[in-house]
């Protein structure tokens, strides 16, 4: 198996720079999603990886050999691509055994490898039949047997899920983390999807405009974002941020918003008197009725077992996560609890995390 090392990495095409000092180490047998949205720049990280696009700046290593100028059939990677790209004119063994045959490996080790990777992806009913007559699921499952029996020390995945409906993608999640614990492969796995990072990764390197903007566990991205971006991004409903200010002395400090106080779990007395931004996730905030309240309810969403309610709190949009059994209706009035231990800070200019 290999490591995969990234040192300063750059990548610019013409005087546009995508990608800016990359520095993040993958180590043997780790599943690392980059996760980020479109044009951040994880899939020329990706293709970098796979040789597929020149490095511009910075070095390169798998299994601590430096990989910038070596042609992508020496770098002993297996890469998935979102649009499968099988041969229509191959049956599944076929296209299973396809680097194979171009490497004129014996009749009877094809034969082998061919078996053994159906086997592991359910692919042995369907061996001889073509492309066209299987499911996205399976063209999907034929690609990556292509992928394993080449044996490779570094698994790449370019979003392989994004073309199949929500429920098959949910199947294939399982599949492809369950593939990867009985290779004991490294894998790199890109994504828009932050669902899919979540349930899979080992490390999450989330990216935004060509940058790292965090490297850490699923838990840790998700309870301790370093910005408003990872904040943002991480979590679905995705985090309520409401604009205020820091009140209060060394010993008892308040987050306030239009009159509402709510006591902070950590101080912070950097920010005192300053305003910052406070994020705070829908499912961990509460509501109560409330009469003689000016907060009230504009809108409410069903999804299933729980509900999300939205209320004009003096002017900023917030959405709690409730039951479904929720007394809360349009024009409801009610009353905001928070608990103070889940609300995170951040600087209201740099919009990194207050610790």
């Amino acid at each position: 198996m290999s490591t995969v090392e990234y040192k300063n990495i750059s990548k610019t095409f013409g005087q546009t720079e995508v990608l800016k000092d990359i520095s993040l180490e993958i180590h043997e047998q780790e599943f690392v999603v980059l996760l980020g949205p479109s044009g951040c720049g994880k899939t020329t990280l990706l293709r970098m990886t796979a040789g597929l696009e020149s490095v511009s700046g910075g070095d390169l290593l798998i299994g601590g050999k430096k990989m910038n100028d070596v042609h992508p059939r020496d770098r002993n990677i297996a890469m998935v691509f979102q649009n499968y790209a099988l041969y229509p004119t191959m049956r599944v063994d076929e296209n299973i055994a396809f680097s194979l045959t171009i490497a004129k490996e014996a009749k009877a080790k094809i034969l082998e490898k061919v078996s053994w990777a159906a086997g592991v992806l359910n692919l042995l009913p369907y061996l001889k039949r073509f492309p066209k007559e299987l499911s996205g699921g399976q063209r999907q499952r034929v690609a990556m047997g292509r992928a394993m029996v080449r044996e490779a020390g570094v698994f790449l995945f370019d979003e392989p899920l994004s073309n199949l409906d929500a429920k098959l993608r949910a199947h294939m999640r399982m599949e492809i983390r369950q593939l990867h614990e009985k290779l004991k492969s490294t894998t790199i796995y890109v994504t828009h999807d932050q669902i899919e990072a979540m349930t899979m990764a080992d490390k999450i390197v989330v990216m935004n405009s060509g940058k790292i903007e965090q490297i850490g566990t699923p838990d840790e991205v998700y309870e301790y974002p370093n910005s408003r971006y990872v904040a943002d991004f991480i979590g679905s409903p995705s985090m309520n941020f409401i604009e205020g200010q820091i009140f209060g002395d060394r010993s008892e400090q308040f987050f306030d918003f239009s009159g509402i106080r709510i006591p902070l779990h950590s101080k912070v007395p950097k920010y005192l008197d300053q305003k910052v931004c406070a994020g705070v996730r829908p499912n961990e905030l509460d509501l109560e009725l409330d009469e003689n309240s000016s907060i009230q309810v504009t809108y409410s969403e069903k999804t299933g077992a729980d509900i999300n309610v939205y209320i004009d709190a003096h002017g900023q949009e917030i959405r709690v996560t409730s039951s479904k059994n929720s007394p809360y209706q349009v024009g409801s009035r009610v009353r905001l609890v928070f608990r103070p231990e889940k609300l995170h800070l951040f600087d209201s200019s740099t919009e990194l995390r207050i610790n």
